[in-house]
């Protein structure tokens, strides 16, 4: 059985709208004959005539002023549907979950990225959470999170991508009253004998030993640049450490110095799934990366 459906909407408040059928049938695109037995089957479907007609005038009937306000909402509802699924393929509207590790909100390119792509996408929920270095890729396989902020190199599941998003120098963290404080720049080599403190990512560190032809020698690792730099405040240690710390973090005992020779590249990389569906993760992901080029010319 034939239902009352969109197109007889569309020709009834079209009718109602113009109170002519032939600028109605203009209007939509249809030959009179069409619109006016569109109107007659939206009537046999009803069980209500909709609208008085001579020759002269066209005026809705009491039915018709009724059902009218009803089809216009339906319509309008129907609009705002469309929209709404138009938003949601070109990844306006949404969430997204997004991890990070610490020193990724030290290099400012975490907040950066997010407040930029939310200036361009508001109807984007975006959620942050601080996840350690080990459980990113765990975490990107079962959707717990849709991306993340990490320090490369790092080992990922198959499916998996990064891409660079900002870029720093490693220095020395060490303690104020330390013999090499007073030094401009430190050697790899001075630190043969120095004790140290490891944060989640340890590239740094093996750099600056394979550059003094030493093997380091590791203490406890502090986890988080936060709980490292409080370990190398408490003396006998030192941390190789991205260099955005620098210009944030300030702990009392604690100094940092330059590495002399070529700098140690210190890399914030976006991990994410490479067959993302969520359109909204993709944008995300392409703002993030283009965000990263701007930024570094």
């Amino acid at each position: 059985m034939k239902e009352l459906d969109i197109a007889h909407l569309r020709a009834v408040t079209e009718v109602a709208r113009q109170l002519h059928f032939g600028h109605a049938a203009e209007a939509l695109d249809l030959a009179p004959p069409m619109l006016t037995r569109r109107i007659q089957e939206a009537e046999r479907l009803l069980g209500a005539r909709l609208f008085h007609r001579t020759r002269r005038s066209v005026e809705l009937t009491a039915a018709g002023q009724a059902f009218l306000p009803e089809a216009l909402a339906v319509l309008e509802h129907l609009a705002r549907g469309i929209e709404v699924a138009a938003r949601a393929e070109r990844g306006e509207v949404g969430r997204i979950e997004v991890g990070y590790v610490g020193s990724a909100a030290y290099a400012g390119v975490l907040q950066q990225n997010i407040r930029g792509f939310r200036d361009t996408h508001p109807l984007v929920d975006i959620r942050i959470h601080e996840v350690v270095m080990d459980r990113i890729g765990p975490m990107l396989e079962a959707g717990e999170i849709d991306v993340a902020y990490c320090r490369p190199p790092m080992t990922l599941p198959d499916g998996m991508r990064t891409q660079t998003v900002h870029r720093d120098a490693f220095l020395l963290a060490l303690p104020s009253d330390s013999p090499l404080a007073d030094e401009a720049e430190i050697q790899p080599a001075q630190l043969r004998e120095a004790t140290f403190v490891v944060p989640e990512q340890e590239a740094g560190t093996v750099e600056v030993a394979r550059r003094g032809r030493f093997s380091a020698a590791f203490g406890p690792r502090g986890g988080t640049l936060a709980a490292v730099l409080a370990r190398v405040a408490l003396g006998n240690s030192v941390a190789v450490v991205p260099g955005t710390l620098a210009s944030c973090v300030s702990l009392p005992g604690v100094v940092y110095r330059p590495i002399a020779g070529k700098p140690i590249v210190s890399e914030v990389a976006l991990a994410y799934r490479a067959g993302e569906v969520s359109a909204t993760v993709r944008a995300f992901v392409r703002y993030a990366i283009s965000d990263a080029r701007v930024s570094a010319r």
